[in-house]
């Protein structure tokens, strides 16, 4: 693929200064909750841990990605709330949060301008 990119097309590809940063959460819950508290847990996640903090989140109950709600990059600081929530939470017995990522390439390395 050509290097030398429009920017309406590097906008389009969400690369270069237009890339998108998010992370990935690996969650471990307490092993005798039953389907209603595993619900009840998510319900509370997505409402508090995500929406609360322009935060959307792709996956189950035990892994996925969390990005920004629109378009952007999720900043350091709403990782930290996301894993200071999970830390208060006592469905939780274990969790990952992994660095910063390219959400769209995750092969890819994160931008300086991002760093």
């Amino acid at each position: 693929m050509a290097t030398n990119r429009s920017r309406r097309l590097r906008k389009k590809l969400c690369v270069d200064e237009f890339q998108e940063l998010g992370f990935e959460l690996n969650l471990n819950l307490m092993a005798d909750l039953s389907e209603a508290d595993i619900d009840a847990f998510l319900d509370a996640f997505l409402r508090e841990a995500m929406k609360d903090n322009g935060l959307g989140y792709v996956g189950g109950e035990d892994y996925g990605l969390v990005c920004l709600a629109k378009r952007g990059s999720v900043s350091e600081e709403q990782r930290a709330a996301v894993e200071a929530w999970l830390k208060a939470r006592s469905e939780v017995t274990d969790y990952t949060a992994s660095p910063l990522i390219d959400v769209w390439y995750p092969e890819n390395e994160i931008n300086a301008e991002h760093a």
